[in-house]
């Protein structure tokens, strides 16, 4: 079990810095002035949702 908990633990890791990311590139956005979501950032808000999946899929197996 300390392998899946381990697994667990970095997506949860990952999903914390794939929201970091997106929030620095709405950021981004805001500071350049465009008004629409960018794409790149709806592309990383894709992976962290699989990414939370992922993590609840296997906690459901605890």
């Amino acid at each position: 079990m300390d392998q899946l908990e381990n697994l667990i633990n970095q997506l949860e890791n990952i999903s914390e810095s794939l929201n970091d990311v997106a929030m620095s590139l709405i950021s981004d956005a805001l500071h350049a002035g465009e008004t629409s979501r960018p794409a790149m950032e709806k592309r990383v808000s894709q992976a962290r949702r699989a990414v939370d999946k992922a993590v609840m899929h296997l906690k459901q197996d605890q």
